[in-house]
């Protein structure tokens, strides 16, 4: 018999691995053993995301939320299941949160993203770039900025942040591809 921890650890190993179905029963193996705990609920919600179940994702990571409203990540999750819906106000709260709690780089790029959905594309651009410079080794802010340059039109901008990504990162395949095309 595994401990809780080894079940939590096994569980996200078969999401890494997208084994859904064996993910999803050991998240719900989770909830038996201890329905007052996040990881179960948490574990669902990201499996459920994989499958692009966002209205599920959002009721589990309310769930995880009402037992540990200081959870920090689990806003972030929230936030992005709301963003996918297209509830950008509300996920913007949630992003905001994640940062308050924990200033999580993930819930800065999401809060990003919901500013390029809301078409407020120049704000979307000046947090990015304040960003980049608060921590200027954060590749992933790099590429999100080349993917805002490329999509705005403006190609010679975009390699110049991808490069500076590889600079970084010179495995990093995603930044590879972009200055291939």
């Amino acid at each position: 018999m595994s401990t809780y921890e080894e079940l939590v650890v096994n569980g996200y190993r078969l999401l890494h691995e997208q084994d859904v179905d064996q993910a999803l029963d050991i998240s719900r193996e989770l909830q038996q053993l201890d329905a007052l705990a996040t990881e179960g609920y948490v574990l669902e919600g990201e499996v459920m995301q994989k499958l692009n179940q966002f209205d599920h994702c959002v009721r589990l990571f309310s769930k995880a939320l009402e037992i540990d409203p200081e959870a920090a990540r689990v806003y972030n999750l929230r936030g992005y299941a709301l963003m996918q819906k297209e509830r950008v106000e509300e996920a913007l709260g949630d992003f905001e949160r994640a940062i308050e709690l924990g200033d999580l780089p993930e819930a800065h790029r999401n809060l990003v993203l919901c500013r390029v959905l809301e078409e407020k594309g120049g704000e979307a651009i000046t947090y990015l770039i304040n960003r980049i410079r608060k921590d200027p080794r954060d590749v992933e802010n790099w590429i999100l900025m080349g993917d805002i340059m490329k999509r705005g039109g403006q190609a010679d901008k975009a390699r110049s942040y991808y490069e500076q990504a590889l600079k970084m990162d010179p495995d990093n395949e995603y930044a590879q591809r972009q200055l291939e095309e």
